[in-house]
C-alpha cells in the first residue's frame, strides 16, 4: 500500500476559489429575487467549502495513486521498487522536483556505467594486445625451431633468446598486473622506514645508467646535496616509482638530452621530488590519461621500447597509498616534469 505524505495547499486553494465563486454567485441571485439571507449565505459557503475540500484533496490522491504511480511504473528509466518503499506526496511541485531529480540521478547512473563499460572494454582489449605480442614473438620462434632450425646451431641461439626476451616480457607484464591489482584492492601492504632518498635515487640512476647511455641522456641531480634527505616511506616502492619515472623519461627523451632531479622543500614535514626532462612533451588533451592502464601516448613506436604500459598507473597507486601526491606538467616539444610528495623523517 502507497503511503501518502499529504499536503493540503491545492485542495484548500481550489475549494476557497469554488467557495468565493459560488457563495459570490448565490448572493448575485439572493439580491434579484430580494431574498438576501446572511446565515443561509454562511451556512451555504461553509457546506462547499468544506464539501470542495474533502472532494478534491480524495481526487487529488486518487489521481497521485492510479495515475502518477502508474507513471512511475511504466517509464523505465525510474525504478518503481524503490519508489513504493518512500511515501509519495500529493504537492505536485514538490512531487515534480523529486521525479526530475531522481531521473537525473539514474540518468548519471547510466552515464557512469557506459562510462565504466568503455574503460572495460578499452582495458580488455589492451590486455589482450599486450599479451599477443610477446606471445605470438615467442611463438613464431619456438615453431621455425621446431621445423627444423633448431639444427642449425647459430640460428637456434640467437631464436632462443629471442625466445627468451619475449617470455621475460611476458613475466614483465604479469608481474604489473599482479601488483597494480593488489594495490587497487588495498591488499598490498607497506612497509615504513626511514632512508636517505638521494642515496636511493642516485642507485636508480646507477641501475639505469647504460639505458641512459644508449641515446647519450644524462642522469644529474640539479644540485650537489651535501647533507642526507630522510624521508618515510616503503623504500622498495618509491624505488619502483624514481625507476619508472626515470625510466619513463629516458624512453621518451631526445638524444643527448638530459634528466634532471630535483629535491624541495614543500611544508614543514613534505618535501616534493620533481623528475624533469626535454624530451618529446606530452600533448595536453593526453595529460589527463596518463595514469590509465595501458595508456600510451604512442599508440606504436612506445611498444617498441618495451615496457607492460603499467608503469604510471602503478606509480600513481604506489604514491596514493603513501597518501602523498603526484602531479604532471608538461609542454609539446620541450619535455615533461613528473613530481611527488613524501613525508620528511
Amino acid at each position: 500500500m502507497v503511503k501518502f505524505k499529504k499536503t493540503y495547499k491545492f485542495a484548500g486553494k481550489s475549494s476557497f476559489y469554488i467557495t468565493l465563486f459560488t457563495t459570490g454567485l448565490l448572493i448575485v441571485l439572493e439580491f434579484l429575487f430580494d431574498k438576501v439571507s446572511l446565515p443561509v449565505t454562511l451556512i451555504f459557503a461553509i457546506s462547499v467549502a468544506v464539501f470542495s475540500f474533502f472532494v478534491i484533496q480524495y481526487r487529488v490522491e486518487h489521481f497521485i495513486y492510479r495515475g502518477v504511480k502508474k507513471i512511475y511504473d511504466d517509464v523505465s528509466i525510474l525504478d518503481s521498487a524503490s519508489l513504493r518503499s518512500q511515501a509519495i506526496t500529493t504537492d505536485m511541485a514538490t512531487l515534480t522536483k523529486e521525479v526530475k531529480k531522481f531521473a537525473s540521478d539514474k540518468k548519471l547512473e547510466i552515464e557512469t556505467l557506459k562510462v565504466r563499460e568503455e574503460y572495460r572494454r578499452e582495458f580488455m582489449g589492451n590486455v589482450s594486445h599486450e599479451l599477443k605480442t610477446p606471445l605470438f614473438t615467442v611463438q613464431g620462434y619456438i615453431d621455425t625451431l621446431i621445423d627444423g632450425a633448431v639444427k642449425n646451431k647459430e640460428l637456434r641461439t640467437k631464436y632462443l633468446e629471442r625466445a627468451q626476451k619475449g617470455v621475460e616480457r611476458l613475466v614483465y607484464i604479469v608481474e604489473d598486473l599482479d601488483m597494480i591489482s593488489r594495490l587497487e584492492m588495498g591488499e598490498l601492504n607497506l612497509e615504513y622506514k626511514k632512508f636517505d632518498i638521494i642515496n636511493l635515487i642516485q642507485n636508480v640512476f646507477d641501475l639505469l645508467e647504460m639505458q641512459a647511455d644508449k641515446k647519450n641522456i644524462i642522469l644529474m641531480f640539479d644540485r650537489k646535496y651535501r647533507s642526507s634527505i630522510c624521508v618515510n616511506a616503503d623504500q622498495e616502492k618509491i624505488q619502483q616509482v624514481l625507476t619508472n619515472l626515470i625510466m619513463n623519461s629516458i624512453k621518451y627523451g631526445k638524444e643527448n638530452g638530459t634528466t634532471e632531479i630535483t629535491i624541495e622543500d614543500l611544508v614543514k614535514d613534505k618535501i616534493i621530488v620533481r623528475v624533469r626532462d626535454n624530451g618529446e612533451g606530452i600533448e595536453k588533451q593526453n595529460i589527463s590519461r596518463l595514469f590509465e592502464r595501458f595508456y600510451r601516448v604512442d599508440k606504436s613506436g612506445s611498444r617498441d621500447e618495451g615496457g607492460s604500459g603499467l608503469g604510471l598507473s602503478i606509480v600513481k597507486h604506489i604514491i596514493e597509498r603513501h597518501n602523498e601526491k603526484i602531479y604532471v606538467e608538461s609542454e609539446f616539444g620541450k619535455g615533461s616534469e613528473f613530481s611527488f610528495t613524501l613525508e620528511k623523517c
